[in-house]
C-alpha cells in the first residue's frame, strides 16, 4: 500500500490551505468573495454575485511576471494544479522561491516542467507528475518551506493570456533535515558536436537527485539514443560514479523503444514515459520524442556536488556510432540543501522557440 493510504487515517497538526484566483491569499474562510463588476456587463456570474464561480483565473499581460502564491511557513506545497493552452507551454516562465531566496530554485517553462516539452499536450500518468484531459497539469512533489514560499509566472508573449492554477499545501511543522525542492531547464540546438549535453551542473551542497524529462528532435536518420546518462558525484572529474547504458535504457526502454516491429512504442507510467510526435509530411518535418524518468524509489544521493550529463549518439554506416547535433532540451528535478548556486540564464523567447 502507498505510503500516503497508510496514513490517510491518522488526525495531525496540521491545516489545509490553497491558493487560486478565488482566494490569491489562502486565508481561511475568505474563498470566493470576488463580486462581478457593475460595469462588466458579460461578466457570467453578473445575475448571481458574490460566492459564485466570479474569478477563476488571473490575466498575466504581455512581457509582465506576476506573483500567483506567496505562503508563510513553516509548510509544505502539496500539490501544484495548472493550465494554460500549448501554444503558452514555452511562453510562461514558471519560478519559485523559499525561504527568502533571490534565485529561484525553480526555473523552467511551463509545459517542460510538467512533461510537456513540444507545445503539444500528452497525457503523462506518473507519481510526480500528471497530465490530463484535456491539459490539466499537476504536480505532486512535496516542496517544503521554513518560512516563506512564493511562486511566480511569466509570460514571455507579445498578448495578454489567462492562467489558471491552484497550489495545495499544508501548514505544519518541518523537518530540520528537509532539503528544498529545485528544477532547472536547458536547451542546446544543435547540441554541440561530439559534446555531451548538459542535464544539470553546478549543484553545490547535499541532497537527491529526482527526475529527468528531455525533448529530443532528431535532425538525422536511423536510430539516435545510444548515447549514456552520466551521473558526476562528489568530486568526480572525467569519469562519472554511475553510468547508463544508453538513453532509453535510463528512460526505462530497450532496444530503441521499438514494438511493435517499425514503430516507437509511447508509454506512460509511474516512473517511466516516452512521448513521440511523427513529422506530418508537410509542416512538421522532424521526428520529436518527450521521455521522462523519476527517481522517486531509488534517489541518486550526493553529498557535496552534482553533474548530469547525457551524449546525443546515433549510427552511421558500418556499425560506426554518429555524435549528432539534434534539439535537446532538458528539465532536471532535485532536492538539495541551501543555498544552491544561480542557474544558467535562460534562453530568450526566441531560444525557447519550438520550430
Amino acid at each position: 500500500m502507498h505510503d500516503s493510504m497508510n496514513e490517510i487515517y491518522r488526525t495531525k497538526k496540521i491545516l489545509s490551505r490553497s491558493i487560486t484566483a478565488e482566494n490569491p491569499e489562502g486565508k481561511k474562510g475568505q474563498g470566493a468573495m470576488a463580486v462581478p463588476g457593475p460595469e462588466d456587463t458579460s461578466h457570467p456570474a453578473r445575475e448571481l454575485g458574490t460566492g459564485w464561480k466570479v474569478r477563476p483565473y488571473i490575466e498575466i499581460p504581455p512581457g509582465k511576471e506576476e506573483q500567483i502564491a506567496g505562503m508563510d511557513g513553516p509548510g509544505k506545497i502539496t500539490h501544484i494544479w495548472m493550465t494554460a493552452f500549448p501554444d503558452c507551454f514555452r511562453d510562461f516562465i514558471l519560478r519559485m522561491y523559499w525561504d527568502g531566496e533571490e534565485k529561484p530554485s525553480v526555473e523552467v517553462p511551463l509545459g517542460d516542467f510538467f512533461c510537456n516539452g513540444w507545445c503539444v499536450r500528452h497525457n503523462v500518468r506518473s507519481v510526480p507528475i500528471c497530465v490530463n484531459p484535456a491539459g490539466g497539469l499537476n504536480c505532486y512533489f512535496p516542496m517544503p518551506f521554513h518560512q516563506r514560499a512564493e511562486i511566480t509566472v511569466e509570460n514571455l508573449g507579445n498578448e495578454k493570456k489567462i492562467f489558471f492554477f491552484q497550489i495545495d499545501y499544508q501548514l505544519t511543522e518541518i523537518e530540520a533535515d528537509a532539503a528544498y525542492f529545485h528544477a532547472s531547464f536547458r536547451r542546446e540546438n544543435p547540441v554541440g558536436y561530439m559534446e555531451p549535453f548538459t542535464i544539470l551542473d553546478g549543484v553545490r551542497g547535499k541532497g537527491q537527485y529526482a527526475g529527468t524529462y528531455v525533448s529530443w528532435q532528431v535532425n538525422s536518420n536511423e536510430w539516435w539514443g545510444e548515447g549514456e546518462v552520466k551521473f558526476y558525484l562528489d568530486g568526480d572529474d572525467e569519469y562519472p560514479t554511475i553510468c547508463g547504458t544508453g538513453t532509453e535504457d535510463y528512460f526505462g526502454g530497450a532496444w530503441n523503444f521499438e514494438h511493435p516491429k517499425g514503430e516507437y512504442g509511447a508509454f506512460s507510467n509511474l516512473y517511466h514515459g516516452l512521448q513521440v510526435l511523427k513529422p506530418d509530411g508537410l509542416y512538421r518535418a522532424n521526428q520529436r520524442f518527450g521521455m521522462y524518468r523519476f527517481h522517486i524509489p531509488d534517489p541518486i544521493y550526493f553529498d557535496e556536488d552534482l553533474r548530469v550529463t547525457m551524449q546525443a549518439l546515433g549510427w552511421r554506416r558500418e556499425g560506426r556510432y554518429l555524435p549528432l547535433r539534434d534539439d535537446i532540451a532538458a528539465v532536471a528535478y532535485w532536492y538539495q540543501t541551501e543555498p544552491h548556486q544561480a542557474f544558467p540564464e535562460l534562453p530568450d523567447r526566441n531560444g525557447l522557440e519550438v520550430i
